[in-house]
């Protein structure tokens, strides 16, 4: 009796090695976490990584050294995979991240061509107290 993992013969395919010079990156900095996403120039994913995926807990993960760490270790995941040089920068939220984790791009040799601040700004404002009644 033969083995069936012996006798059949799979080949796989190799998937090609995609390379992207130059994309994006998606810093999210709140004040509980930094969240620092890398994509390609049409938005299509490549990386994340965050404050909290880095081992960081509790009000660890909102301090700007929580976003070196995580930008370090995206951007090192995307030059290694992706080979990518050079990036826009997307800013968004209020944290002490925002500029730790662009400091921690220019460190990487990923050339950051500009920055940009996408965060929201509120039109209109909450909704007004009621009129109080003596």
């Amino acid at each position: 009796m033969a083995d069936a993992t012996t006798t059949k013969n799979t080949t796989k395919k190799k998937k090609a090695k995609r390379t992207v010079s130059a994309g994006q990156v998606h810093v999210q900095a709140t004040f509980n976490n930094t969240i620092i996403t890398f994509s390609d120039s049409s938005g299509n994913v490549l990386t994340a990584s965050s404050a909290g995926a880095c081992g960081f807990r509790g009000s660890k993960k909102g301090t700007a050294y929580a976003a070196q760490i995580a930008a370090e270790r995206a951007g090192q995941a995307v030059k290694q995979q992706y080979g990518l040089g050079r990036a826009d920068v997307f800013i968004k939220g209020i944290g002490l991240g925002r500029d730790a984790a662009v400091r921690a791009l220019a460190g990487l040799d990923i050339q950051v061509e500009n920055i940009k601040d996408v965060t929201g700004v509120p039109h209109g404002g909450v909704r007004p107290k009621k009129a109080r009644r003596v």
